[in-house]
């Protein structure tokens, strides 16, 4: 859609208020680029390695709270993966609760198809 300025020129596709993501006007950052994990994990790494995060910032676009975001986020992550044992038996345990839920809910929903097949009228209200 085109939206006319004040001084009655044509801005196509201008939208009111609309900034990039480091804050400049339209058209600075024509560019508009989709964060898949593994750029997001470039850039992670390179603030791990100690590179100064504005200048990241400026480079790649992307404001310093959202990189600081992506580096707690990452460091979490790394956490979680080194907090996980092999072979747990809780694990194990919670594993085996499951599938035998599972099958019990299976085999109820198998009693409850065959008890309507053979009266299916048993569960109904009368219309009185």
């Amino acid at each position: 859609m085109l939206k006319k300025s004040k001084i009655a020129e044509v801005v196509p596709g201008a939208v009111e208020g609309a900034r990039s993501a480091t804050g400049s006007a339209l058209g600075a950052a024509a560019e508009v680029k989709r964060w898949s994990a593994n750029r997001k994990k470039q850039v992670v790494l390179r603030l791990l390695r100690g590179e100064p995060v504005d200048a990241i910032s400026r480079e790649v676009s992307v404001p310093i709270y959202r990189l600081e975001e992506w580096r707690e986020r990452a460091l979490a992550g790394i956490d979680a993966g080194l907090k996980e044992r092999e072979n747990d038996p809780l694990e194990a345990k919670l594993g085996e609760a499951t599938r035998r839920i599972g099958e019990l809910v299976m085999e109820n929903e198998l009693l409850r198809k065959e008890r309507q097949a053979r009266h299916p009228l048993v569960n109904r209200r009368s219309s009185k």
